[in-house]
């Protein structure tokens, strides 16, 4: 049986839930806070709205592999909590935990992310090069957060 891998990570920043529920609302925001070398890109036409239920297809290239990924949002409870599953694409499992919780005005993002490499068991001898590329596209997002959200941005530039 595949071996599951979780990645959890959190970012806080001066924004009031809504409004940052609202930027995660957006799928195009996806290719702002993904790391340009994936060539993350949208291919489901836009605008669409995001709900329970909806397709999500996208392209991107991994280790210079071009992917297609497609992934159906499995939970929407805005401005709270939103899942997204990949139904097509490199892994056997990924299921990601998007939740937001407002801390004073401001609002904590956690991702949390249940993964199984493809190819048990010979996917596993992957495993230390993919938890490390996952931990890298998740600390460029964090950081992209930081840079792009309006309120953070605000927060940087006071502090300059």
């Amino acid at each position: 049986m595949a071996k599951t891998h979780r990645l959890k990570t959190s970012v806080t920043i001066a924004l009031d839930i809504d409004e940052a529920f609202s930027f995660f609302a957006d799928a195009s925001n996806l290719e702002i806070i993904t790391p340009p070398e994936l060539s993350f890109r949208i291919v489901t036409p836009q605008p669409f709205t995001i709900k329970e239920g909806t397709e999500i297809d996208y392209r991107l290239r991994l280790y210079g592999l071009p992917i297609a990924w497609r992934a159906r949002i499995t939970n929407w409870n805005p401005p709270y909590r939103f899942v997204d599953e990949q139904i097509q694409g490199p892994y056997k499992l990924w299921v990601h935990i998007h939740r937001f919780y407002e801390q004073n005005g401001n609002t904590k993002i956690v991702d949390e992310v249940w993964y199984q490499l493809p190819l048990w068991p010979l996917g596993e001898i992957a495993y230390p090069l993919v938890a490390a590329q996952v931990k890298r596209i998740f600390r460029f997002r964090k950081q992209s957060i930081r840079k792009t959200l309006p309120g953070e941005r605000e927060q940087l530039n006071n502090s300059t």
